[in-house]
């Protein structure tokens, strides 16, 4: 099992510290490093000045939201990306949430499925080289009966296949991304769940399309915090789970709240949800058991955190992506280190 980093979002306050985690994750021979973009940082930016600041690790994003940019500006930023980074770039694309797509880009959020699926057609097609031609239902390129004819990317990638992942949730999300993607970013995996309400959905996207898991690159995200209080640090990622779980998107279409309730926590999400959707993001905070935070998180000691890295990997975690908590960067460091430490006492390095 191979190991990554997640920056989250550029802009947050933690802009230097977040380079130096970079690149301590670089030195430390961490695999990829992915970055975020919702309605602030966006992630090529980003990810163009890791990039330029490590020397071996990969650089991904985690995701580039697909109402934000037209499929062929995906396709063109890819390929530049990878032909600046020397072939360490990884496309990770999502749809976002309808208040984002929506309220920030305008863009209506319907068919979310056959969207993402043409879009990663175009994608591939257009970064193959080929001249870029497409019939579809949400695009048709060039557009008829018009002056545009169908042109190819003059970039020269440095791979000739870029990978390719989706940010993938809801069931049929995560068949489409099994059949579709070659990896798909997850979030919020608990390693005691994973296998239901994840990988039998992308197995079965992956078989629909004729293939197995292997060479898929299954690539969930976890926070990890250090120490021997396990129970005060999972009170540090109470407002976190609080606001996924409660205020990320709308009572109708809160995916991460959906995914809690497939995980067993039906009344407790609920409870979360309305305290947070009424302003009490503290009750909703303290609404989250600890048991959701330990499940979706690692925390503890090297030795603990071992046995949990042991589980995702027997669960089919391929890539462990953490997001290394702390108040101070040396504190985020220690964790970065920690997790590194823990692979290998787990055996899976």
């Amino acid at each position: 099992m191979r190991l990554g980093i997640n920056l989250g979002y550029w802009g947050a306050g933690m802009d230097s510290d977040n380079l130096a985690v970079a690149k301590e994750a670089d030195q430390l021979g961490y695999d990829v490093c992915w970055a975020a973009e919702a309605y602030g940082s966006d992630a090529p930016t980003v990810l163009t000045w890791v990039a330029a600041q490590t020397e071996r690790i990969d650089v991904g994003s985690a995701i580039m939201q697909i109402p934000a940019r037209q499929p062929a500006m995906t396709a063109m930023t890819a390929a530049t990306l990878d032909s600046l980074s020397g072939g360490r770039f990884r496309l990770g694309l999502g749809v976002s949430g309808p208040q984002v797509s929506e309220g920030w880009y305008g863009i209506k959020f319907d068919k979310p499925l056959s969207r993402t699926r043409e879009y990663v057609e175009i994608v591939r097609k257009a970064m193959t080289r080929e001249r870029l031609s497409y019939e579809g239902e949400h695009w048709t390129l060039p557009l008829p009966d018009g002056p545009g004819k169908p042109i190819k990317l003059t970039v020269h990638p440095q791979r000739e296949h870029i990978p390719l992942y989706i940010a993938a949730i809801g069931p049929k999300n995560l068949e489409q991304t099994g059949e579709i993607a070659d990896g798909a970013l997850l979030i919020f995996p608990s390693a005691e769940h994973i296998e239901d309400t994840a990988i039998t959905h992308l197995r079965a996207g992956r078989e629909k399309a004729g293939l197995t898991m292997d060479g898929f690159d299954v690539c969930p995200t976890l926070p990890l915090a250090v120490g021997d209080d396990v129970s005060g640090l999972a009170d540090m990622f109470r407002p976190y789970t609080a606001l996924y779980v409660g205020g990320m998107g709308s009572r109708k279409q809160n995916f991460y709240n959906q995914l809690a309730q497939r995980m067993g926590y039906e009344k407790e999400a609920v409870e979360i949800q309305d305290k947070y959707l009424s302003g009490d993001k503290a009750g909703a905070a303290t609404a989250v058991p600890h048991q959701l935070i330990d499940q979706t998180t690692l925390l503890g000691s090297v030795e603990r955190i071992a046995e949990r890295m042991q589980a995702y990997a027997a669960a089919g975690v391929t890539t462990l992506t953490l997001a290394p908590a702390g108040f101070t960067l040396e504190e985020r460091l220690t964790a970065l280190r920690a997790g590194t430490q823990a692979l290998e006492r787990a055996g899976l390095a």
